[in-house]
């Protein structure tokens, strides 16, 4: 019986794995802790300004207690585009404009509905698409219904009145202080 021909591959051969143990202190050191890149503050340091031309000097952290991390300054922190929700679920928010109120049953971090709903608001109030936007539960003084709102235009509702949407009952359960605590959470006390 014939065999098919193998396929030899033209890579470099892998290298060997050097077992931990062989390898010298020294070099487990800087295995754990990389160097820094140019210019970045040394771990255990904080950035001080420097009176020269746009330089930038490391003088040292001190902790109180030794291995204790200190919190980094806003202008150390790594920048990012992501925006922390400002509201969680099951809060009780109103809208800043519109008479209505509701329960957030769901988060989205950047605007997630269509482009045809987004043209569809008023150029002149119509919001960003780069922050998060709430699923409410809403109310209004005539109806129920499910709202999509961006979060610049919610503030917390101070009424403390209960929400009446029908589908509240769903997905929460109000405790003895009137706040809404999801279903799914109460599962796990």
């Amino acid at each position: 019986m014939e065999q098919a021909p193998r396929v030899v591959s033209a890579a470099k051969p892998k290298k060997r794995a050097v077992k931990a143990a062989a390898k010298p202190a020294a070099l487990k050191a800087k295995a754990k802790n990389p160097p820094a890149p140019a210019g970045a503050p040394v771990r255990g340091s904080a950035p001080t300004a420097s009176r020269s031309a746009g330089t930038q000097q490391v003088a040292p952290v001190r902790s109180s207690k030794a291995g204790v991390r200190r919190k980094r300054s806003a202008a150390a922190r790594p920048k990012s585009d992501i925006t922390l929700a400002r509201f969680a679920v099951g809060d009780v928010v109103r809208h800043k404009v519109y008479p209505f109120r509701g329960v957030i049953f769901d988060i989205d971090p950047v605007f997630a509905n269509t482009e045809e709903w987004w043209l569809s608001i008023p150029e002149k109030v119509r919001p960003g698409k780069n922050q998060p936007y709430y699923h409410l539960l809403a109310e209004n003084a005539e109806t129920e219904y499910i709202a999509y709102v961006s979060e610049q235009n919610l503030v917390h509702d101070t009424t403390g009145a209960p929400v009446r949407h029908p589908q509240v009952s769903e997905y929460f359960i109000e405790d003895e202080e009137g706040r809404y605590r999801p279903v799914f959470m109460t599962m796990l006390n």
